[in-house]
């Protein structure tokens, strides 16, 4: 979802975050509209950031509703408030509909109960209804003031001193409805929840032959049910955005049958609740099961997930979305003057950026008009290229074209999958096969890495070889840790004896899984654990801050004795309070002498008498199971734009005769900053430690201080031109 940022409000360029004094300024925070997951992270991350700098922060509970009756409704936090909901779903402060709000009396309460309280900074966590009618009261403040001195529920002097108030929101909303973000907080733990249902399913679905519909979310916003479908391969996918075309109850049925000619057992269809055919009429799961069910006789299914998608523990992303934006919307408010529009923080790539709100407000609501007037085209468009582009893999891979409609190529396009196995390898493997197959090449599956390949373990793979791979963990294909080194004259033989015209490697130095800890409802006790890595710390790193970790040891930022002490006396003085236990990680190789064991004793000795401690080396449990949603579709549409650019590579040297390899012949697909790029190997060698294995910049070292304010620790960071946190100090207290 797209919106330019150049008008974003800005901070000044690396000011230290201690110059953003919030004292003085008091802060409500409030979660209005339907809950979402992640929303107690936002919370969180608003409290302690607020309290970080200074500021009085307090909960508005019940939403709007709440800010309209006042009373205990509007309580003061403090930070033990806050302990202990990261892993919580829903609100702990509550959400509800307010009609008195969408009145002037109500608004007119609820500036009254605010000025009580000092407040005159909003923070509103909800969908664009919500952030609407928060602009409304923004717009209204200075009106609903003189009205209140009027009638002497205030003097003059507060009108003065409460002259304006700021408001700051972020979206949450589980179906991702909302222009101007990537993604709104809620949106990837509700894609978890469709995808444990599916993949429940579709074990008993092929144990009887049977096609399921499910049922998602999504009234106006077909996100959900698109990339749940590429997830999991659906064969067929219902959006309010892209209607089918006209005859599509046939075609459906066309591709139903030849599947179930190729001895495929499962037929999986997604339905978005708000699902229309092309003159807006709806498309219910129950139509569909009546047309498959009347037209091919097959046993059909339906599931509604319902609720379900808005419940359970958020997920790793969710906790560190929202935590970021928490933080962020605090800077905010306290870079805000009285001429700053209402903002919402939002996520643009990697980066979190600020807009302003009626801008997004206007464009979601362009892309409903859009829909109410037939006009789907323009509704993905104003989607943004997101979701364009998941449409658009989407139909590639879904839909084979008969072999007389494509064009041969006469290439051979070969697939590896090398290093340690990473979920999200298989769905990679499928989105190449169907993409080359759909480009005219012949397609090849290289089995057991760098070793097979030598040895001549290469077939051809086909269309349907590849069907249901996108939720299998592990690596289909097998993967080794073995070096191409010693092998290069048999591979070189192998690509000359299958004609190998090019080659696909999907891994790398190390890979990287998430990782979830949750060490609530113990008494004083301590968890240490150690996460995989090599000697990268991102799991380390971002696992912290998606747990709330107290402290995580990383080779990236270097400590020695005295950090490990002061991580004891903070965990030792946060003991005394109501918080009783803590959490610390360690990246396997941060160092060669403060292993695991040595940290364990350590706590243990000097926590003795406060806290006791536990440890636990995940191992690789971090690499098992099945991938989830974000691996499936990251590795199915990064996979495919791979493919894109070997076929246009490929095209290029066309007609040459014989070609030798070029710089920019060798390249790595990746994300880099907010854009996926193809860089050649020759530019990565610049920029990669060999000796560690990883690179010499990363980019998820900004967010090391964010972990530590939020753990009460005294950090720092300096604020960039996008509230990027830039400046990283090591651990103290």
């Amino acid at each position: 979802m797209d919106v330019d940022d150049s008008r974003a409000p800005k901070g000044s360029l690396r000011k230290f975050l201690e110059h953003l004094s919030g004292a003085g300024k008091a802060i409500g925070v409030l979660t209005s509209g339907g809950d979402a997951q992640g929303m107690n992270a936002a919370v969180r991350a608003v409290v302690r950031m607020g309290i970080y700098v200074g500021a009085k922060v307090y909960f508005i509970y019940e939403g709007y509703q709440g800010m309209v009756d006042g009373g205990s409704n509007i309580a003061e936090a403090d930070w033990e408030s806050v302990s202990s909901i990261l892993q919580v779903g829903g609100t702990i402060i509550g959400s509800a509909r307010c009609q008195a709000f969408r009145t002037r009396e109500g608004r007119l309460k609820a500036a009254c109960n605010l000025l009580q309280r000092g407040i005159t900074n909003l923070c509103v966590i909800g969908g664009d209804g919500s952030l609407t009618g928060a602009n409304l009261f923004r717009k209204e403040w200075s009106g609903l003031l003189e009205e209140l001195a009027r009638n002497s529920q205030i003097d003059k002097e507060a009108v003065q001193k409460y002259a304006y108030l700021n408001v700051v929101g972020m979206v949450g909303s589980i179906d991702n409805d909302f222009c101007g973000t990537d993604m709104t907080i809620g949106t990837d733990s509700a894609l978890h929840r469709i995808i444990e249902v599916v993949d429940a399913i579709m074990t008993t679905a092929q144990s009887h032959q049977r096609t399921f519909v499910l049922e998602v979310m999504g009234r106006h916003c077909g996100y959900l049910a698109l990339v749940s479908a590429l997830a999991c391969g659906a064969d067929w996918v219902f959006l309010p955005e892209s209607p089918p075309e006209e005859g599509w109850e046939e075609q459906m049925c066309v591709k139903l049958s030849e599947n179930r000619a190729r001895k495929k057992r499962l037929n999986i269809i997604i339905v978005a609740e708000g699902a229309i055919d092309t003159q807006n009429k709806p498309i219910t799961s129950e139509k569909i099961k009546e047309l498959v069910v009347t037209q091919l006789g097959y046993d059909t299914r339906v599931t509604i997930l319902g609720h379900v998608q808005r419940g359970g523990t958020p997920s790793a992303f969710d906790r560190i979305l929202a935590s970021r934006m928490g933080v962020e919307a605090v800077i905010a408010l306290l870079e805000a003057t009285p001429d700053t529009p209402a903002c919402v923080v939002s996520l643009n790539g990697n980066h979190a950026v600020r807009l302003p709100l009626m801008e997004c407000v206007q464009m979601t609501q362009d892309v409903q008009k859009a829909m109410d007037e037939r006009r789907f085209q323009d509704a993905v468009r104003l989607r943004g290229r997101s979701f364009a582009g998941n449409l658009n893999t989407y139909k590639r891979l879904a839909i084979k074209l008969p072999d007389d409609q494509i064009p041969k190529t006469n290439c051979n396009v070969a697939v590896i999958n090398v290093g340690a196995p990473a979920a999200g390898m298989n769905a990679a493997v499928r989105s190449a096969v169907r993409v080359g197959i759909a480009d005219g090449h012949r397609m090849l599956a290289i089995y057991d890495g760098f070793d097979g390949f030598a040895k001549g373990q290469i077939k051809e793979i086909g269309w349907t070889d590849v069907g249901g791979w996108t939720g299998q963990g592990g690596s289909i294909l097998g993967t080794k840790r073995v070096l191409p080194g010693k092998y290069l004259e048999e591979i070189a033989t192998q690509m000359r004896t299958h004609s190998i015209n090019a080659l696909l490697i999907i891994g790398g130095f190390e890979t990287c899984d998430r990782i979830k800890q949750s060490a609530s409802g113990t008494k004083r006790r301590v968890f240490i654990i150690e996460t995989m890595g090599g000697y990268c710390g991102y799991l380390a790193n971002m696992g912290g801050l998606a747990a709330g970790a107290d402290a995580a040891y990383i080779f990236e930022e270097p400590f020695d004795i005295r950090d490990l002490q002061s991580n004891v006396e903070h965990l030792t003085e946060k003991m005394k309070t109501t918080i009783q236990r803590g959490l610390v990680l360690r990246n396997e190789s941060c160092s060669e002498n403060y292993t695991t064991d040595f940290i364990y004793q350590l706590y243990s000795e000097e926590g003795k008498g406060v806290f006791d401690c536990r440890k636990n080396v995940l191992g690789h449990m971090q690499q098992g199971g099945a991938p989830s949603p974000f691996d499936r579709n990251f590795g199915t549409k990064i996979s495919a734009r791979a493919m894109e650019w070997i076929t246009a590579k490929l095209k290029e040297a066309r007609g040459r005769g014989k070609k030798f390899t070029t710089d920019d012949s060798v390249c790595v697909l990746g994300i880099s900053k907010r854009n996926v790029i193809f860089q050649p190997v020759a530019e990565l060698k610049k920029q990669t430690d060999f000796e560690h294995r990883i690179p010499k910049e990363q980019w998820w070292l900004k967010l090391r201080p964010l972990m530590k304010i939020l753990a009460k620790y005294k950090a720092s960071y300096d604020v960039s031109d996008s509230g990027q946190l830039e400046h990283v100090q090591p651990w103290s207290v």
